[in-house]
């Protein structure tokens, strides 16, 4: 004799078990989704809609909405927004804090400002532990003009919400121009900035050096992927402790180490150009980094674009060097040239060689 089928209730009981959960459980797990798949829990049922507005961390990247015109990306983007920082006061009566916030769009300059406000409405709460900032073109190529265009609206945003930046911690800029004070302004005007990545940017002028001049600024961390100059001079971040450049289009070296007495991790990597003349480690590295303790050397299977210079020169500045990566080399090289770094790393524990 088969068994009567469960009550009704206890079905509607079964499958509802999740969202009879208390709040804090059910936002654990939407902290765990990214955010879209977050929104979409709480548009489908009334027991989630207003746990997207209490979670501690929101990541919006423009990218991720599907609209055909650089108007709807924007627009769509500006309104989410708006909604999950500025609207969140009516969800949750302020009692839950955004710690975390990351945001990727594209440059339009009409929709900087409810960006700024929305931002700034939450961090002058004071609770916001991580803010980033990331920008990319729309365009797959941009003219130097356009370059020079996004680089203009990106100061002026910087300029017209201070508090925004001030509160910034992490900022990736793609596909800008910039004047020659700009980025050192933009460290400076970044109080708890520690992470910098620059990609695909370029000072208008190409054709002269890239100068940051930051004594009080507490930046850590340096990324140049392709920026256009004829050097990055690094004068004075006493807090900078990794620098990574990556195919420089100019001059050698790509960066010339002034005063940074926490640097312990450099890594270049580049196709260098049969008329980019191998340089000197001593003429990039200071000898004020007499921490650094990692080396990466990329030479993507090209020219070797280092010269051996007198082990001398470097000891001051390997003292402390432990780790030591040199990678695509390509087959016929002779080795030899790496010697002087070996005899200028007394301390040297791990030393790894790739083709």
């Amino acid at each position: 004799m088969e068994s009567p089928p469960p009550h009704k209730r206890n079905v509607r009981r079964d499958d509802d078990r999740i969202s009879a959960l208390p709040d804090d459980l059910l936002l654990g797990i939407l902290e765990r989704l990214e955010l879209r798949e977050a929104v979409r829990a709480g548009a489908v049922s009334t027991r989630w809609r207003h746990l997207p507005h209490r979670l501690s961390r929101l990541h919006l990247n423009g990218r991720h909405f599907r609209c055909t015109t650089l108007l709807e990306f924007m627009d769509a983007f500006t309104g989410a927004t708006r909604r999950l920082l500025t609207d969140r006061d009516c969800h949750c009566n302020g009692s839950h804090a955004i710690k975390s916030i990351s945001l990727r769009f594209f440059l339009s300059a009409p929709h900087l400002s409810p960006i700024g406000r929305a931002v700034e409405h939450v961090v002058s709460r004071g609770e916001t532990k991580r803010l980033h900032f990331g920008t990319c073109s729309p365009y797959k190529r941009n003219t130097a003009l356009q370059l020079a265009e996004f680089g203009q609206q990106f100061m002026s945003f910087s300029r017209d919400y201070p508090l925004a930046f001030q509160w910034l911690t992490r900022l990736t800029l793609k596909n800008l121009a910039f004047g020659h004070s700009d980025v050192t302004d933009l460290i400076n005007a970044c109080d708890r900035l520690t992470h910098l990545t620059l990609s695909f940017c370029q000072l208008v002028d190409e054709h002269t050096p890239l100068k940051i001049d930051t004594p009080c600024s507490g930046i850590k961390d340096l990324e140049f992927i392709q920026f256009g100059c004829t050097q990055i001079e690094l004068i004075s971040v006493p807090k900078l402790s990794k620098v990574q450049c990556t195919s420089w289009r100019l001059a050698n070296p790509p960066v010339r180490f002034v005063y940074v007495p926490e640097l312990r991790d450099v890594s270049l990597s580049t196709s260098a150009m049969a008329w980019q003349a191998p340089f000197l480690l001593s003429d990039c590295l200071s000898r004020s980094a007499m921490n650094l303790s990692k080396l990466h050397l990329n030479f993507r299977h090209q020219m070797i674009w280092i010269q051996p210079e007198h082990p001398k020169q470097l000891t001051a500045i390997f003292r402390n060097l432990s780790d030591l990566s040199l990678s695509e080399i390509f087959p016929e090289c002779d080795l030899s040239w790496t010697l002087f770094i070996l005899e200028a790393a007394p301390a040297l524990q791990k030393f790894t060689v790739s083709l």
